[in-house]
């Protein structure tokens, strides 16, 4: 999106480029903050009135996010207590505009002053650097994972209205390097995703999971994996030709969070191995609801629900910050070594549970309010 100014010195059009900070069309959210700034918050605008909202559940989404939940996340102590400011009177929406901030407790800037000159390696410093030629190197600033918390708050939100139409999202962490859970999601206990800190719903593999990210951590390093949702209840009909489609605003909702590497829906990249005659979901009635035999589709067809189960996957790389010696460079160009300090994470995956699932209850409800203009009954 672009606005533009008039220049009054010579009257030339300049650009504007709008920069990012805002997701979703009806339903949106924009954020604000940095890592180690004062606080970080958000506004949502395009929530409905009269929405009658459990604030401790969406407090309750944002502690599965928090940092220092576990000995296999990092250490940073954030309450990530949230204060709405806006849009919300007597536990009900307004229809307005819902501000909300959670401030920022335990920084520990000190722990990033070796940085301040140089570049971590597969990092966000240098392209931040290169982009505004202004760098915020505590924590990452506005690149750091901590703006997340923000799309917790509003995912959260979001759930709670779609619950209302028995919409239901079930995420858990399904691969932790070359530890893989390669149950089908339709035979998963999602009851148990919570009962271990990995939030992967198989105990057995949950728990080689745990041993690897502390083997991992222990050696100064970091480790990649997956995460995978199975969302239920969506009725068809959601998503928009030809540019706004449904799998296409959730790819663009996972690959805007940090360390996400791939996303694929469905049978995805398996599909390229497949014929039609094994890859098309068969129609057929059942009673007044029509189903598919399979769902290679991933519950998405032409980019619109065709109400089956919408199940997907996203990779995320291993963390960038490393306890090891890495060469890089300075900002003037010169040869260095950077090793990390303080807190980070071994693993992202457990904590990206929350921000996965927000991310796609944002982007069914947006399209779920979009919807409501298709046609006329």
């Amino acid at each position: 999106m672009l606005s533009f100014i008039l220049d009054s010195t010579n009257r030339n059009i300049i650009f504007v480029a709008m920069r990012g900070n805002s997701f979703g069309q009806v339903f949106k959210l924009h954020t604000f903050g940095e890592s180690h700034g004062a606080a970080i918050g958000g506004i949502i605008d395009g929530m409905p009135a009269g929405v009658t909202l459990n604030l401790e559940e969406i407090q309750l989404e944002l502690d599965k996010r928090k940092p220092g939940q576990s000995a296999i996340t990092t250490q940073r102590k954030e309450s990530d207590q949230v204060q709405f400011l806006s849009g919300i009177f007597e536990g009900r929406t307004m229809g307005t505009p819902i501000g909300f901030m959670i401030a920022n407790q335990d920084q520990k800037s000190k722990d990033y002053s070796h940085i301040k000159d140089t570049y971590r390696p597969s990092h966000a410093d240098y392209t931040y650097d290169a982009k505004f030629g202004e760098r915020d190197y505590r924590g990452g600033g506005r690149s750091s994972a901590r703006e997340t918390a923000c799309r917790v708050v509003a995912g959260a939100m979001a759930k709670q209205v779609l619950s209302q139409y028995g919409i239901k999202f079930n995420t858990y962490v399904s691969q932790v390097e070359d530890i893989v859970l390669s149950r089908s999601p339709d035979l998963i206990d999602f009851s148990l995703i919570e009962s271990t800190v990995v939030r992967c719903p198989e105990l057995a593999v949950a728990n080689q999971m745990i041993e690897r990210i502390k083997e991992v951590k222990k050696a100064g390093d970091t480790v990649g994996g997956v995460v995978s949702a199975y969302i239920t209840g969506v009725s068809a009909g959601l998503g928009e030709p030809v540019f706004d489609k449904l799998h296409a605003d959730l790819g663009k909702a996972m690959l805007s969070i940090n360390a996400v590497k791939g996303f694929e829906y469905g049978s995805g990249f398996g599909a390229a191995e497949m014929r039609g005659s094994a890859h098309n979901d068969l129609f057929m009635q059942e009673g007044a609801e029509v189903k598919t035999k399979t769902n290679h589709s991933g519950g998405i067809q032409g980019g619109i629900s065709n109400g089956a189960p919408i199940h997907f996957r996203v990779a995320f790389k291993p963390v960038a910050t490393i306890m090891k010696n890495q060469e890089t460079i300075d900002n003037e160009g010169k040869a260095a070594e950077v090793m990390g300090k303080g807190r980070h994470d071994p693993c992202v995956v457990p904590r990206a549970v929350p921000i996965v699932e927000s991310m796609a209850a944002m982007v069914i409800l947006d399209h779920y309010l979009r919807n409501k203009s298709a046609k006329i009954d």
